[in-house]
């Protein structure tokens, strides 16, 4: 009678060792898939943050677009600009007055339509020279003047929204070295 009960306690025993290893076995179990879930979560994380950044890139870059879709067009007028304040800079007594009057008045129309949709020009003679916005043509000497000032605009720069669209065409100043 002795033997079942040695053979009982040695299933108690080896119960115990499976239950000890049953143990082992969900605990190491829960380790790895909190580990694995952890990982799922910050590539998770990761991903969300580059989608975000994408749309927010995508955003402005659309922003971008519809803020400086006229300035094709816009760009392309600017001659026209040009030819008007030409023909109103040659324009001399026997010429009829009212042609003049007429293209100063179309003149002043196009560049207050053009003004509505972001188009200022740059302001340049009697300025400091900026490289930003002017584009030196000659240096000229001059004495009464001091160095680096627009001293004469031969075409006029215009800036489209906070763009330069068309730099001015400038001679800037410079003092003459004394000969002493």
């Amino acid at each position: 009678m002795e033997e079942p009960e040695i053979a009982n306690n040695s299933k108690e025993e080896a119960g115990i060792d499976e239950t000890e290893n049953v143990e082992e076995t969900t605990v190491d179990k829960k380790v790895q898939l909190s580990a694995e879930l952890q990982e799922m979560n910050d590539k998770y994380i990761r991903l969300y943050a580059e989608f975000d950044n994408y749309r927010k890139r995508v955003n402005k870059d659309r922003e971008e677009l519809i803020k400086y879709a006229n300035e094709g067009i816009i760009y392309q007028l600017l001659p026209v600009i040009d030819n008007l304040e030409m023909a109103l800079k040659h324009s001399n007594d026997s010429t009829s007055s009212g042609l003049v009057q007429g293209v100063e008045n179309t003149l002043r129309e196009f560049l207050r339509t053009l003004e509505k949709y972001g188009l200022t020009p740059i302001e340049a003679v009697n300025k400091p020279f900026d490289p930003s916005l002017h584009e030196a043509m000659c240096v000229i000497e001059r004495k009464d003047i001091e160095d680096n000032l627009v001293v004469e605009e031969f075409r006029k720069g215009y800036i489209f929204k906070e763009k330069v669209l068309r730099p001015s065409l400038v001679s800037v100043s410079k003092r003459p070295k004394d000969k002493d």
